[in-house]
């Protein structure tokens, strides 16, 4: 029997690599623990029998899935004592990312918001069925479940999603348009423009965790949110006077996002969800800083769904 070159099994590993940090990260949440998962990942893969795998894509993508889902059972308690609310760690993609409807959905902030909401068993079920399209089968495998527990798995995350995360269909230019307008409200102070841009029940989450001052609480209505962004312009962030601070409008997790840096350093993260009028009906700003280091790195990641 032939067996496969240590450089041809690194091939194939490098391969599938987008891949498997595609399922991780959606999986866990995090770029940190997914880049973990991938590691791990070829551990197993360098140590495994690889001339009796048949598909080496499936067979990576059980193995990121599995430990992608032990780590999430790990990391339940942090996320449980998390001061204020936990939300998802952003990262930059391409454009092609927000051309696939369904990728930028699933890659999303509200998305992921969403999936931190169902059991680890139920988040790696559903990620793996409804966005990669494996078999209950081949999940049933990969989790380590009976086919007929991840079937339940996946009809109970299922419902749990489509009750959760309505689906909109203001056009990626709409979107793009109402978020340059919004910046540039903001940015300007201009309350009644912000106030025309939003949802009258919008609400934005803030996630600092403890380490810089946000809203331990989500902040709901368009005046008292109008009023929060209208400062931008106009007092310091984050000890970051409005002179020192620059904007940019970028792509964040499959969708028109917003990045706030000065000082040398990244300062947060905003990203928006819309209805189907283009009014923003969600904000999700990201402060804390240990989330902030994959924009930082301004690193572009593919998170398709091959």
């Amino acid at each position: 029997m032939t067996h496969p070159s240590p450089e041809r099994d690194q091939q194939v590993f490098h391969q599938h690599r987008n891949l498997l940090f595609s399922v991780a990260y959606r999986i866990l949440g995090t770029v940190a623990d997914a880049e973990d998962a991938v590691q791990d990942a070829w551990i197993k893969w360098s140590a495994a029998e690889r001339s009796q795998v048949a598909d080496p894509k499936a067979y990576l993508a059980r193995i990121v899935s599995n430990l992608a889902l032990q780590r999430l059972r790990s990391t339940q308690h942090q996320r449980e004592t998390y001061v204020g609310p936990w939300l998802p760690e952003p990262i930059l993609t391409a454009g092609d990312t927000a051309d696939d409807v369904m990728n930028a959905e699933s890659v999303s902030t509200a998305m992921l918001v969403v999936l931190e909401t169902l059991s680890p068993l139920e988040r790696a079920v559903f990620v793996l069925k409804e966005v990669f399209g494996f078999s209950h089968a081949e999940i049933a495998e990969a989790v380590e479940r009976s086919e007929t527990a991840v079937r339940q798995a996946a009809h109970r995350a299922r419902e749990h999603v489509r009750a959760r995360r309505p689906r909109f269909t203001a056009d990626r230019s709409r979107r793009r348009d109402v978020t340059e307008r919004f910046l540039a409200a903001a940015t300007g102070g201009d309350i009644n423009t912000l106030m025309e841009l939003l949802s009258p029940e919008v609400t934005l989450w803030t996630d600092g965790g403890g380490k810089v001052r946000q809203a331990l609480r989500p902040v709901v209505g368009a005046q008292t949110v109008a009023g929060w962004f209208g400062a931008i312009g106009k007092v310091a962030y984050q000890g970051v006077e409005p002179a020192d601070m620059n904007v940019a409008l970028v792509e964040i997790n499959g969708g028109p996002g917003v990045v706030f840096s000065g000082l040398g350093r990244v300062i947060a993260t905003v990203t928006f969800d819309f209805d189907a009028d283009g009014r923003i009906t969600t904000i999700h700003n990201i402060a804390n800083p240990d989330k902030l280091q994959a924009i930082a790195d301004g690193v572009t990641r593919d998170v398709g769904t091959p």
